[in-house]
């Protein structure tokens, strides 16, 4: 079975949010903290769509619009979870599926997102997806 899916746009849909974003960012310390965030991040294009069930949701997608000359125009993936709960009832695949078709709209050429290299139950999802793993990140911690 498979949620509704709808941005979350206000203050209130955010707050809801924040316990499923919460199982992936665990160092959001508040429903405030990650309002905060969103609307720092909404001038640079980012968007959450949340699969909705029963009035709540139980799946989130959070992603923008960016262009560079490795992926030329595309969306990329900020934030992708479900809850664990909810695992398995193809909440993930519909909110990449939305998300692609409005790469497609927008002619985007590709969708991309990251994850950590021990996610491997994630890394096998994006592989069933079609997805391919293109590339490595690096990054450096700065005090």
């Amino acid at each position: 079975m498979t949620g509704t899916l709808r941005h979350a746009e206000s203050e209130a849909e955010i707050a809801l949010c924040f316990p499923v974003m919460r199982e992936l960012r665990p160092a959001l310390a508040s429903a405030a903290d990650f309002i905060a965030y969103v609307g720092r991040q909404r001038p640079l294009g980012y968007r959450l769509l949340a699969a909705w069930k029963d009035g709540a949701p139980v799946a989130l997608a959070g992603y923008r619009r960016q262009e560079n000359l490795v992926h030329g125009s595309h969306l990329y993936v900020d934030d992708l979870v479900t809850t664990e709960a909810e695992r398995g009832q193809r909440h993930g695949a519909q909110l990449l599926e939305a998300i692609a078709a409005e790469a497609r709209t927008l002619r985007c050429r590709k969708v991309v997102l990251g994850t950590g290299l021990a996610n491997s139950l994630a890394q096998r999802f994006y592989f069933r997806q079609g997805m391919l793993a293109t590339g490595l990140s690096f990054s450096l911690a700065l005090d």
